[in-house]
């Protein structure tokens, strides 16, 4: 029987579709995240452990004396010491593609809720303020129909919803190290793109070279009143310039799915902003991409006990 730890705080219907899922050679144990004595006695003798937000610190994989994989579900594994698990030869594997769609269909919604203020409005309709709304408000949304979308980085979330913003009438620009054969939209540098766009959205892994790529300098290469998405990490954003960009109107409004800390303090003052739509980096998390997860998961677990080459091993 391999022992695999899944360490998050599943819904119902996550456990469910995993206990389905899981073949009678695999034990597979939910822990949530905040129960880190529970966490701290179970992983000592797992052979697996699926990783999806808490770190996965240098001081866990030491404790963690049977591990032979963590994987990933989902994408980035800037939450792992990849260092440490090299040292222990303990491979390491993501999912590209399975959240894909999610992220994508996430990424429209927060423009089109950004650009027509919906959660402002929501709030002032529910309040029973309806007919009060500041009437300068109506003369700052807009249509996603006649405007220039730059999207910085151009992986399979960008392609997904790169032809749905044409479809509905935009401008595709992007940017990436090189331009993308068949990539639907023009390729610009980065400078250009911020210049051009009028809505700029994040799809880039979080690395020592992208880690603040949105700041002050950047923020002001950028078209003033400009709406900014980020759906990938927080840690590509300097929060401060973009709060008095925010507040200054540089930047008309954002959507952003993820924040330099996770979950949001309550006394981040991005969270006071009408002009701000939020979400606690959820974008990927649909029944649909747990799935896809679930079977991937299993069968490199299959694959490790068979000593077969895992599916998208990133280390050792």
């Amino acid at each position: 029987m391999m022992k695999a730890i899944l360490q998050y705080r599943a819904s119902p219907g996550f456990v469910r579709q995993l206990e389905a899922a899981a073949p009678e050679w695999l034990s597979v144990e939910v822990i949530d995240e905040a129960d880190r004595e529970r966490f701290a006695r179970a992983i000592g003798s797992a052979e697996v452990l699926l990783h999806v937000l808490e770190p996965v610190t240098g001081e866990v994989i030491a404790r963690a004396r049977q591990l032979r994989l963590i994987q990933k579900i989902g994408v980035g594994v800037n939450t792992i010491d990849l260092a440490a698990a090299r040292a222990r030869g303990i491979a390491v594997a993501n999912m590209p593609g399975t959240n894909s769609q999610a992220v994508a269909e996430m990424s429209l919604a927060l423009m089109l809720a950004a650009l027509r203020r919906i959660p402002f409005l929501d709030r002032m309709t529910r309040a029973g303020q309806g007919g009060s709304v500041p009437a300068h408000t109506y003369d700052r949304i807009g249509e996603i129909a006649g405007r220039t979308v730059g999207l910085v980085g151009y992986g399979e979330v960008p392609r997904r919803l790169a032809p749905v913003l044409q479809a509905l009438g935009a401008r595709v620009i992007y940017t990436s190290p090189r331009p993308k054969p068949g990539a639907a939209g023009q390729w610009h540098p980065l400078a250009e793109l911020l210049r051009l766009a009028d809505i700029v959205s994040l799809h880039l892994p979080l690395t020592p070279q992208s880690t603040r790529i949105i700041n002050a300098q950047s923020i002001g290469q950028m078209k003033p009143g400009a709406v900014l998405i980020n759906t990938a990490r927080g840690g590509l954003v300097d929060e401060p310039a973009l709060l008095a960009a925010l507040q200054d109107g540089r930047i008309a409004a954002a959507g952003l799915d993820v924040l330099d800390e996770e979950p949001a303090r309550i006394d981040n003052p991005l969270l006071g902003l009408d002009n701000v739509v939020l979400s606690p980096h959820v974008s990927w998390l649909t029944p649909e991409t747990l799935g896809r997860s679930i079977g991937i998961a299993i069968e490199n677990c299959r694959r490790l006990a068979c000593g077969e080459p895992l599916l998208h091993q990133i280390a050792p």
